[in-house]
């Protein structure tokens, strides 16, 4: 009886640690997903400790959904540390018929992991087809120097949101992070030309600039200024009117007080003028014997000696 009672025991052992090798774990930057002998059970297993049939029924595949992984286009990663370039993998066609040289850095993340194991064999290629499709498109709808200088940021962003529909389509279970134009250059023939023409547009809106800074400094001076001249005239014309109003009141009053008295005040205005009036005019002074004295006088001056006329001859 012992003896049969050992293999039994030894089964149940067995047994008990293989139904132990089905328990597993999830990182919490991870997410399982579960097959039985290749079919599809669980699509998504979250963090935490789980357990399902052990292998070989059940298969468990661990995937990290919240690490970035990159692609290139338009080259291998190696190319761009060593600085090598590959023509035939960055060429790109412009709308007005130029070849450019493009380098393209692409980030994604697993989205559904069950899409992204079982829907294409080789993710990283078909996301690098869909993005470089949704590429060639765009640039070829702009033309060169707007791919090279202006429009960067919006080819980026509408390639992402274009290249993310696509795969969505296909369901590859990716979400792409970013798409940015690491390197956008002319071909070596042409980079010299390419590059004057560039220097010369940033001068171009770099002198756009400063005429516009010196247009903002100067029209608020201008119509500061004028703004000042406009106050001081408003001013000047409003103290004329007061002095000319203040001049005619004055004259109204003279005017009641000689109509009173005409000819008192009339003998009393003519003396006032003559005050004013005489001090301001030359003088010549004319003795009694008839010489002219033609010197001309200042207020408080005295007149010159009058010579004596000289003796006549006895004939």
């Amino acid at each position: 009886m012992i003896q049969n009672q050992e293999p039994r025991r030894l089964a149940a052992g067995l047994l008990g640690l293989w139904l132990l090798s089905g328990l597993y774990i999830v990182a919490a930057d991870q997410q399982a997903v579960v097959t039985r002998f290749g079919r599809l059970v669980e699509p998504r297993v979250t963090s935490g400790i789980h357990w399902t049939l052990p292998w070989p029924i059940n298969s468990v595949t661990k995937l990290k959904v919240q690490q970035l992984q990159r692609l290139v286009i338009g080259g291998g990663v190696s190319d761009g540390v060593l600085g090598r370039s590959q023509p035939l993998q960055s060429q790109f066609f412009t709308g007005d018929q130029n070849l450019i040289h493009l380098r393209v850095i692409v980030q994604y993340s697993v989205g559904v992991p069950a899409d992204y194991l079982f829907t294409a064999a080789d993710v990283p290629r078909t996301i690098g087809a869909a993005v470089e499709s949704e590429l060639s498109r765009h640039i070829a709808s702009r033309g060169v120097d707007a791919v090279l200088t202006t429009e960067k940021v919006a080819i980026q962003d509408q390639v992402r949101g274009k290249a993310q529909e696509l795969l969505n389509q296909h369901k590859l279970g990716v979400l792409l992070a970013s798409v940015n134009i690491e390197s956008a250059q002319p071909p070596p023939e042409a980079r010299d030309a390419f590059n004057d023409v560039a220097s010369a547009r940033a001068d171009s809106a770099r002198i756009v600039n400063e005429a516009q800074g010196y247009a903002n400094d100067l029209i608020p001076k201008a119509r500061g200024e004028a703004e000042q001249m406009m106050n001081a005239a408003n001013g000047y014309r409003r103290r004329k009117i007061d002095e000319a109003q203040g001049d005619a009141d004055r004259f109204n009053q003279v005017a009641q007080e000689y109509a009173r008295a005409s000819e008192v005040n009339g003998r009393r205005l003519y003396l006032e003028a003559m005050e004013q009036i005489v001090p301001r005019i030359r003088k010549m002074f004319v003795d009694n014997r008839g010489n002219l004295d033609l010197t001309i006088l200042r207020k408080g001056e005295s007149a010159p000696p009058v010579p004596a006329p000289a003796p006549q001859r006895q004939q």
